[in-house]
């Protein structure tokens, strides 16, 4: 449901084509992947534009949060290099736009599959039969374990009590200052009718 804004003219906003540019160089700046094309950020525009027609606090605070980031940059945000759009962006980062811009970029960004080629995501395997069978053990990038130690070095020492069996902690009534329960409360008595 849509509720109208106290003033009128914010229910008439309506997000321009450079809106749209500035919302995809804000995602490229706060979800940087140089190998992932524009494509998934368009798309994460696009739909946080939709959303924002769709209910009117977050069109107003997109609205806002965009006229602040050309505030803050003297201009056009989108003219900055990378790290003034960062810098830019760190000051706005505990706004309710900022805080729409990621909640949203975050479910819809990585959702996207070309997000995931790019990242190495192959998406879920449920309906290709698991992951024990598709390459659950395929980390060709970490070093080879050492299953056996090296001759002339010593194996070291392990933590004292460490090869005792281990014993409970509390013996008896204790007075407990946790909500946990301990060894007493677990104690079962018989049960009469």
């Amino acid at each position: 449901m849509v509720f109208p804004a106290k003033y009128p003219s914010l229910n008439a906003t309506e997000m321009t084509e450079e809106a749209r540019q500035t919302l995809i160089r804000v995602l490229r700046v706060a979800f940087p992947h140089e190998r992932v094309p524009d494509g998934p950020y368009e798309r994460t525009a696009d739909t946080i534009l939709t959303e924002a027609q769709n209910e009117t606090w977050f069109r107003v605070a997109l609205t806002q949060g965009l006229l602040s980031l050309n505030q803050l940059a003297d201009g056009d945000f989108r003219s900055l290099d990378d790290a003034a759009a960062l810098r830019v962006l760190r000051r706005v980062e505990g706004t309710e736009f900022f805080g729409f811009v990621r909640r949203t970029a975050v479910l819809n960004l990585y959702d996207d599959a070309e997000v995931w080629t790019e990242l190495g995501y192959e998406g879920a395997s449920y309906d290709k039969g698991g992951y024990l069978s598709r390459g659950f053990n395929d980390l060709d990038w970490l070093p080879d374990p050492r299953v056996e130690f090296p001759e002339g070095e010593t194996m070291p020492e392990m933590a004292p009590g460490a090869a005792r069996n281990p014993r409970p902690a509390v013996t008896g009534p204790q007075s407990d200052s946790t909500n946990q329960p301990g060894s007493t409360s677990s104690d079962m008595e018989e049960v009469k009718k």
